[in-house]
């Protein structure tokens, strides 16, 4: 669960400062989802830095999974609304 900390505009510029194509977005249950696309080594470099979070921020877990590219997130970064 994240609240208060900026998670997803962490994400954000995180995921744009690396090229990455995807969204972030609050999920109901306090999580936050982020999707991205990208070249391996730069998706395993945007975990280390959704792993150490923003400041202020105790991430307990980041977890992760493969999924098809969604072609409608193909293109550039957004802030989604919350699911």
């Amino acid at each position: 669960m994240v609240q208060g900390v900026g998670y997803r505009f962490f994400a954000h510029r995180a995921a744009l400062r690396l090229d990455l194509a995807g969204y972030v977005k609050n999920l109901l249950d306090g999580r936050v989802e982020v999707y991205a696309i990208g070249p391996p080594g730069v998706l395993r470099t945007l975990r280390a830095e959704l792993e150490r979070g923003p400041r202020g921020a105790s991430v307990a877990e980041v977890s992760e999974m493969e999924a098809p590219v969604d072609t409608r997130f193909a293109e550039g970064f957004s802030i989604e609304h919350d699911a």
